[in-house]
């Protein structure tokens, strides 16, 4: 049991970091862990209890934790997720939580602020103006000169 559950803190453990070993996982990477395991449901456990368990168990100058010192951190939040079971036994729900778990990676969004931005069917005003029917840029600007003596829209202008 605890094999499947070591394997899966070695991949979080290395997860941004090429120069790990997967012995030691650090505070981004434990957080990563609990969330896309399962473990950090918003309710019972939450991020600040996941932060504060892993400064808990962790040494005071040191960065990291190893899986020993994970095991402890899944017991404390083991008795947060799940009261009513023993400690033993929450930590043997939480291992089945992370069993097969491989650190989330998010993907770019298909549309991004260039299309939306170039979009030329959701230009409005002047700058719908400055397109033809089809959307594309017209070449020639028409002058526009006023030679009123009037600046624009003054009140005056065209009397």
């Amino acid at each position: 049991m605890a094999s499947e559950a070591e394997k899966t803190f070695q991949r979080f453990a290395v997860l941004g970091d090429s120069s790990s070993s997967g012995a030691e996982i650090n505070n981004k990477n434990f957080s990563k862990l609990c969330q896309d395991c399962g473990i950090t449901d918003g309710k019972t456990v939450t991020s600040t209890d996941v932060d504060t368990v892993f400064n808990k168990v962790k040494a005071k100058d040191a960065g990291t934790i190893t899986f020993q010192q994970f095991t402890e951190a899944m017991k404390e939040l083991s008795q947060k997720r799940f009261k009513e079971k023993s400690p033993d036994q929450g930590l043997e729900d939480i291992f089945k939580l992370m069993e097969g778990k491989n650190p989330a990676t998010t993907g770019a969004a298909t549309v991004g602020a260039v299309d939306r931005l170039s979009d030329t069917s959701k230009y409005t005003g002047s700058h719908e103006e400055q397109l033809d029917d089809s959307g594309k840029g017209i070449t020639e600007q028409k002058e526009r000169i006023d030679n009123s003596g009037y600046g624009r829209g003054h009140k005056g202008a065209g009397i």
